[in-house]
């Protein structure tokens, strides 16, 4: 059985604050930047994978260079924004916008299978972004942990109604059993 959708999608994390009238700078962790204009209130947590956090009214948000500088209700002063540095900008999921067929939210592969040439590896239990490729975190059973990268040259198939992701791993990167 597929784990709970989480109530909330990450977009951003604070990385500072900016200047001294209480904006912050926050990295885009989302690929849909401009989904972030229109919102009205943004969600601070501690962790990427929280289920509550302390909703913020967002005053205001621009973009600077590569980041996002918002303006949060109650946050006048550098002193005041010092407390946001580290904590993690989400939304709730309806507030996110659709996806495209075939397009799919990286936690929603946590919980499937890792399969290749027809062997079950064990379940995705994490994404870790590398900027080149994702890697898949896969509890491996007989193999331990595994580390799988993804890319289109080892993701054959991304199967939601089946709950597996089908594989074909470079010869050599599975240990022996």
């Amino acid at each position: 059985m597929p784990a709970a959708l989480p109530p909330y999608v990450v977009v951003g994390k604070i990385l500072r604050p900016h200047g001294i009238r209480g904006e912050l700078r926050m990295r885009i962790l989302t690929d849909s930047p401009g989904q972030l204009a229109d919102l009205e209130y943004i969600t601070l947590a501690d962790s990427p994978q929280s289920r509550q956090g302390d909703a913020q009214p967002l005053l205001g948000l621009r973009f600077h260079k590569n980041y996002a500088l918002l303006k949060l209700e109650g946050c006048s002063d550098r002193s005041a924004a010092e407390a946001y540095r580290g904590k993690y900008v989400l939304i709730k999921r309806e507030q996110a916008l659709p996806l495209a067929d075939g397009q799919y939210y990286l936690f929603q592969l946590i919980g499937l299978t890792a399969r290749a040439d027809g062997e079950a590896l064990g379940k995705i239990t994490e994404v870790i972004e590398t900027g080149a490729n994702d890697v898949y975190v896969v509890d491996g059973g007989a193999y331990g942990e595994l580390l799988l990268p993804a890319h289109d040259g080892t993701i054959d198939e991304i199967d939601f109604a089946a709950q597996e992701v089908r594989m074909t791993l470079p010869e050599g990167l599975l240990p022996a059993p």
